[in-house]
């Protein structure tokens, strides 16, 4: 009869670690996914620049006219950089991509110096870049203007695909998480089912029942969070080099808001999940405890 104490509370205790195991794994990946939608717009617009033009400039221009160009190119809050190639160099790269030297074969070097520029993401659309090049040739040192329009478009209709697929993704796996914590709660109050309705047999009021189980869910919850929290930005400091680009490791608040809405979901879900089974235990009869 000793022994029987012991067991239960080790057995209580065991139920206590699993649940909080099982809620720190789901908020880990509920992180994840906040992580992701919280940096989707930046994940879109590093994508979105790496689409830019290529300005072909006239062959007699003089330094200081390219120099001048490219300073007005710059100062537009459309442009996030403007590189120039001269001829030179855009001959040295060519040999280097062929493998053998061209101009030793035509005589001389057939290739214009060149502006390479990339945009800022709000002016990567269809239309804008259209607008742009217009705008462009309007330049009397610009001679050509070339962008890939294939993939430009490709890009577009990828990432509008790629937004709704997420925001589809995002609201199921939610359910799923939700649900899955949901369960967890559940069974941990399943296990005290007969001390809840020993509890209300000798006139226990449901709110001094409630009380106790709302707390241990909240502590729950909250230590779920604080170890979701470590394990997630753990992680992502881990392998910033793999994700250099795409996330500001010096942006405190971005990863401050992540782990906020980690830990408050912690919070919500625990308790949301333990109110409502406690609701169910409380509204049955002691003999459909039994099933």
């Amino acid at each position: 009869m000793s022994k029987k104490p012991k067991k239960f509370k080790k057995r209580f205790f065991n139920s206590w670690i699993t649940s909080l195991t099982s809620i720190t794994l789901v908020l880990i990946l509920l992180g994840m996914l906040s992580f992701i939608l919280v940096n989707s717009k930046k994940l879109s617009d590093y994508v979105r620049e790496k689409i830019g033009f290529t300005l072909v400039l006239a062959d007699d221009l003089r330094e200081t006219e390219i120099i001048r160009l490219q300073k007005v190119l710059s100062a537009g809050d459309f442009v996030k950089s403007v590189n120039y190639t001269d001829k030179e160099s855009a001959a040295k790269e060519l040999t280097k991509e062929l493998g053998e030297d061209f101009q030793g074969f035509l005589g001389y070097n057939p290739l214009f110096a060149s502006l390479d520029i990339k945009l800022n993401a709000a002016y990567t659309h269809t239309d804008s870049l259209q607008v742009l090049e217009q705008r462009f040739l309007e330049y009397p040192q610009i001679t050509q203007v070339y962008y890939q329009k294939n993939l430009v478009t490709l890009i577009n209709e990828n990432v509008r695909k790629i937004s709704l697929a997420l925001l589809i993704l995002s609201g199921l796996l939610t359910f799923i998480f939700f649900g899955l914590i949901n369960n967890t709660i559940r069974l941990l109050i399943y296990s005290q089912r007969f001390t809840i309705n020993t509890m209300q047999m000798v006139g226990a009021s449901k709110g001094f029942i409630r009380k106790p189980f709302l707390i241990k869910s909240l502590f729950l919850g909250a230590l779920g969070g604080m170890l979701a929290n470590t394990i997630l930005i753990g992680s992502i400091y881990l392998y910033k080099q793999e994700l250099y680009g795409l996330i500001n490791f010096a942006d405190l608040q971005t990863i401050a808001l992540i782990a906020g809405i980690v830990f408050l979901l912690g919070f919500t879900i625990s308790f949301l999940s333990t109110w409502l089974a406690l609701g169910k235990f409380l509204r049955m009869r002691f003999d459909e405890l039994f099933y």
